[in-house]
Protein backbone atom coordinates (compact mmCIF):
# COMPACT_ATOMS: atom_id res chain seq x y z
CA UNK A 1 0.00 0.00 0.00
CA UNK A 2 1.32 3.44 -0.90
CA UNK A 3 2.64 5.60 1.92
CA UNK A 4 2.00 8.79 -0.02
CA UNK A 5 4.22 10.88 -2.29
CA UNK A 6 8.00 10.93 -1.96
CA UNK A 7 9.50 13.31 0.61
CA UNK A 8 11.45 15.10 -2.11
CA UNK A 9 10.40 15.97 -5.63
CA UNK A 10 11.58 17.87 -8.68
CA UNK A 11 10.77 21.55 -8.96
CA UNK A 12 8.43 22.34 -11.87
CA UNK A 13 8.86 25.53 -13.88
CA UNK A 14 5.77 26.74 -15.73
CA UNK A 15 5.91 29.11 -18.70
CA UNK A 16 2.45 30.57 -18.43
CA UNK A 17 0.23 33.48 -19.32
CA UNK A 18 -0.77 32.15 -22.77
CA UNK A 19 -3.47 32.85 -21.77
CA UNK A 20 -3.68 33.64 -18.06
CA UNK A 21 -6.99 31.85 -17.42
CA UNK A 22 -5.73 28.60 -18.97
CA UNK A 23 -2.57 28.83 -16.86
CA UNK A 24 -4.56 29.23 -13.65
CA UNK A 25 -6.64 26.16 -14.52
CA UNK A 26 -3.42 24.22 -15.11
CA UNK A 27 -2.02 25.27 -11.73
CA UNK A 28 -5.27 24.23 -10.03
CA UNK A 29 -5.05 20.85 -11.75
CA UNK A 30 -1.47 20.34 -10.54
CA UNK A 31 -2.68 20.82 -6.99
CA UNK A 32 -5.75 18.62 -7.45
CA UNK A 33 -3.84 15.71 -9.01
CA UNK A 34 -1.08 15.58 -6.38
CA UNK A 35 -1.57 12.78 -3.83
CA UNK A 36 -0.90 15.01 -0.83
CA UNK A 37 -1.86 14.76 2.82
CA UNK A 38 -0.18 18.01 3.82
CA UNK A 39 1.23 21.18 2.29
CA UNK A 40 4.69 19.64 2.24
CA UNK A 41 3.55 16.74 0.05
CA UNK A 42 2.79 19.04 -2.90
CA UNK A 43 5.34 19.68 -5.62
CA UNK A 44 7.10 23.02 -5.73
CA UNK A 45 6.06 25.10 -8.72
CA UNK A 46 7.76 28.23 -10.02
CA UNK A 47 5.46 29.93 -12.52
CA UNK A 48 6.08 32.87 -14.81
CA UNK A 49 2.60 34.00 -15.81
CA UNK A 50 3.62 36.36 -18.58
CA UNK A 51 0.73 37.61 -20.75
CA UNK A 52 3.20 39.93 -22.50
CA UNK A 53 4.64 37.06 -24.59
CA UNK A 54 4.07 38.16 -28.22
CA UNK A 55 1.14 36.49 -29.96
CA UNK A 56 2.19 33.02 -31.12
CA UNK A 57 -0.18 33.23 -34.11
CA UNK A 58 1.33 35.14 -36.98
CA UNK A 59 4.29 37.45 -37.60
CA UNK A 60 5.26 37.85 -33.93
CA UNK A 61 5.88 34.10 -33.55
CA UNK A 62 9.69 34.45 -33.80
CA UNK A 63 9.67 37.18 -31.17
CA UNK A 64 7.60 34.90 -28.94
CA UNK A 65 10.33 32.25 -29.14
CA UNK A 66 12.96 34.67 -27.88
CA UNK A 67 10.79 35.73 -24.93
CA UNK A 68 9.95 32.12 -24.06
CA UNK A 69 13.62 31.17 -24.14
CA UNK A 70 14.42 34.04 -21.76
CA UNK A 71 11.60 32.96 -19.43
CA UNK A 72 12.85 29.38 -19.43
CA UNK A 73 16.38 30.47 -18.57
CA UNK A 74 15.07 32.57 -15.69
CA UNK A 75 13.02 29.65 -14.37
CA UNK A 76 16.13 27.47 -14.44
CA UNK A 77 18.03 30.15 -12.55
CA UNK A 78 15.25 30.27 -9.96
CA UNK A 79 15.58 26.54 -9.29
CA UNK A 80 13.25 24.81 -11.74
CA UNK A 81 14.36 21.31 -12.75
CA UNK A 82 11.75 20.42 -15.38
CA UNK A 83 9.47 22.62 -17.49
CA UNK A 84 5.87 22.69 -18.69
CA UNK A 85 4.02 25.07 -21.02
CA UNK A 86 0.20 25.10 -20.83
CA UNK A 87 0.00 26.52 -24.38
CA UNK A 88 -0.04 24.31 -27.47
CA UNK A 89 1.18 26.80 -30.06
CA UNK A 90 4.18 27.81 -27.94
CA UNK A 91 5.55 24.28 -28.38
CA UNK A 92 6.82 25.35 -31.79
CA UNK A 93 9.72 26.72 -29.72
CA UNK A 94 10.18 23.62 -27.56
CA UNK A 95 13.73 22.90 -28.69
CA UNK A 96 14.82 26.52 -28.25
CA UNK A 97 13.28 26.63 -24.78
CA UNK A 98 15.10 23.48 -23.71
CA UNK A 99 18.43 24.59 -25.16
CA UNK A 100 18.17 28.00 -23.50
CA UNK A 101 17.38 26.56 -20.09
CA UNK A 102 19.16 23.21 -20.17
CA UNK A 103 15.96 21.72 -18.72
CA UNK A 104 13.70 18.96 -20.07
CA UNK A 105 10.14 19.76 -21.11
CA UNK A 106 7.05 17.67 -20.43
CA UNK A 107 5.59 18.06 -23.93
CA UNK A 108 1.92 19.05 -24.20
CA UNK A 109 1.58 18.09 -27.89
CA UNK A 110 3.19 14.70 -27.34
CA UNK A 111 0.83 14.15 -24.41
CA UNK A 112 -2.30 14.91 -26.45
CA UNK A 113 -1.23 12.86 -29.46
CA UNK A 114 -0.22 9.96 -27.22
CA UNK A 115 -3.65 9.94 -25.60
CA UNK A 116 -5.30 9.70 -29.03
CA UNK A 117 -3.00 6.80 -29.91
CA UNK A 118 -3.86 5.01 -26.69
CA UNK A 119 -7.55 5.29 -27.56
CA UNK A 120 -6.89 3.52 -30.85
CA UNK A 121 -8.06 6.46 -32.96
CA UNK A 122 -6.97 6.51 -36.58
CA UNK A 123 -8.29 9.97 -37.47
CA UNK A 124 -8.03 12.68 -34.84
CA UNK A 125 -9.79 16.04 -34.91
CA UNK A 126 -7.86 18.92 -33.39
CA UNK A 127 -9.29 22.24 -32.24
CA UNK A 128 -6.22 24.43 -32.40
CA UNK A 129 -4.44 27.35 -34.00
CA UNK A 130 -2.74 26.88 -37.36
CA UNK A 131 0.57 26.57 -35.55
CA UNK A 132 -0.77 23.94 -33.18
CA UNK A 133 -2.31 22.02 -36.08
CA UNK A 134 1.11 21.79 -37.75
CA UNK A 135 2.59 20.34 -34.57
CA UNK A 136 -0.22 17.85 -34.04
CA UNK A 137 -0.12 16.77 -37.68
CA UNK A 138 3.56 15.87 -37.27
CA UNK A 139 3.09 13.99 -34.00
CA UNK A 140 0.00 12.13 -35.22
CA UNK A 141 1.60 11.15 -38.53
CA UNK A 142 4.59 9.71 -36.66
CA UNK A 143 2.13 7.34 -34.98
CA UNK A 144 0.21 6.44 -38.15
CA UNK A 145 -2.75 8.69 -37.39
CA UNK A 146 -4.36 11.31 -39.59
CA UNK A 147 -5.39 14.80 -38.55
CA UNK A 148 -8.86 16.19 -39.20
CA UNK A 149 -9.04 19.99 -39.17
CA UNK A 150 -11.65 22.64 -39.85
CA UNK A 151 -12.00 24.09 -43.33
CA UNK A 152 -10.32 27.51 -43.75
CA UNK A 153 -13.44 29.59 -43.16
CA UNK A 154 -14.41 27.67 -40.04
CA UNK A 155 -10.80 27.83 -38.81
CA UNK A 156 -10.97 31.62 -38.96
CA UNK A 157 -14.25 31.52 -37.03
CA UNK A 158 -12.63 29.21 -34.47
CA UNK A 159 -9.81 31.71 -33.93
CA UNK A 160 -12.36 34.48 -33.41
CA UNK A 161 -13.99 32.32 -30.73
CA UNK A 162 -10.63 31.72 -29.05
CA UNK A 163 -10.05 35.46 -28.81
CA UNK A 164 -13.50 35.89 -27.29
CA UNK A 165 -12.50 33.40 -24.60
CA UNK A 166 -9.20 35.22 -24.06
CA UNK A 167 -11.31 38.34 -23.57
CA UNK A 168 -13.25 36.66 -20.78
CA UNK A 169 -16.35 35.49 -22.65
CA UNK A 170 -17.27 32.02 -21.36
CA UNK A 171 -20.97 32.37 -22.07
CA UNK A 172 -23.47 30.06 -23.70
CA UNK A 173 -22.92 31.51 -27.17
CA UNK A 174 -19.19 30.77 -27.09
CA UNK A 175 -19.86 27.30 -25.70
CA UNK A 176 -22.23 26.56 -28.57
CA UNK A 177 -19.70 27.84 -31.09
CA UNK A 178 -16.96 25.57 -29.72
CA UNK A 179 -19.29 22.56 -29.69
CA UNK A 180 -20.17 23.24 -33.32
CA UNK A 181 -16.49 23.19 -34.32
CA UNK A 182 -16.10 19.82 -32.61
CA UNK A 183 -19.19 18.58 -34.45
CA UNK A 184 -17.62 19.65 -37.76
CA UNK A 185 -14.51 17.60 -36.99
CA UNK A 186 -16.61 14.56 -36.16
CA UNK A 187 -18.60 15.01 -39.39
CA UNK A 188 -15.23 15.05 -41.15
CA UNK A 189 -14.38 11.61 -39.78
CA UNK A 190 -12.68 12.37 -36.46
CA UNK A 191 -12.81 9.43 -34.05
CA UNK A 192 -11.55 11.58 -31.19
CA UNK A 193 -11.36 15.33 -30.61
CA UNK A 194 -8.30 16.97 -29.06
CA UNK A 195 -8.55 20.37 -27.42
CA UNK A 196 -5.43 21.66 -29.15
CA UNK A 197 -5.75 25.11 -27.62
CA UNK A 198 -5.75 25.48 -23.84
CA UNK A 199 -8.60 28.00 -24.04
CA UNK A 200 -10.93 25.40 -25.59
CA UNK A 201 -11.51 23.32 -22.42
CA UNK A 202 -12.67 26.46 -20.64
CA UNK A 203 -15.89 26.18 -22.66
CA UNK A 204 -16.12 22.56 -23.85
CA UNK A 205 -15.81 19.14 -22.25
CA UNK A 206 -16.57 15.44 -22.78
CA UNK A 207 -20.33 15.95 -22.34
CA UNK A 208 -20.32 18.30 -25.36
CA UNK A 209 -18.70 15.84 -27.79
CA UNK A 210 -20.08 12.48 -28.97
CA UNK A 211 -16.65 10.90 -29.46
CA UNK A 212 -13.72 10.72 -27.06
CA UNK A 213 -12.64 14.19 -25.92
CA UNK A 214 -8.99 14.73 -25.02
CA UNK A 215 -7.85 17.67 -22.91
CA UNK A 216 -4.04 17.70 -23.24
CA UNK A 217 -3.73 20.41 -20.57
CA UNK A 218 -5.35 18.20 -17.94
CA UNK A 219 -3.22 15.25 -19.00
CA UNK A 220 -0.13 17.47 -18.91
CA UNK A 221 -0.88 18.39 -15.29
CA UNK A 222 -1.15 14.70 -14.40
CA UNK A 223 2.13 13.93 -16.18
CA UNK A 224 3.96 16.81 -14.50
CA UNK A 225 2.91 15.56 -11.08
CA UNK A 226 4.06 12.03 -12.00
CA UNK A 227 7.40 13.25 -13.35
CA UNK A 228 8.10 15.51 -10.40
CA UNK A 229 7.24 12.76 -7.90
CA UNK A 230 9.43 10.23 -9.68
CA UNK A 231 6.48 8.12 -10.84
CA UNK A 232 7.31 8.69 -14.51
CA UNK A 233 10.75 9.16 -16.12
CA UNK A 234 11.99 12.68 -16.71
CA UNK A 235 11.80 13.45 -20.46
CA UNK A 236 15.09 13.40 -22.32
CA UNK A 237 16.58 16.64 -23.56
CA UNK A 238 16.65 17.00 -27.36
CA UNK A 239 19.86 15.86 -29.00
CA UNK A 240 21.97 18.51 -30.68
Amino acid sequence: MSEGPPKTSLVLGVLGGMGPAATLVFLQQLQAFTPAKSDQDHIRVIADINPKVPDRNGPTNVAAGAVLAEMAGALAGAGAEVLAIPCNTAHAHADLIQRASGLPLVDLIETGAGAARDLGARRVGVLGTKGALRLYREYLAAQAMGLVSLDPERQEEFMATIYKIKGGDLGLGVRKEMASYAADLIAGGAEAVVAGCTEAPLVIGPADVRVAFIDPGELLARRCVAVCLGLEPVPALPTV
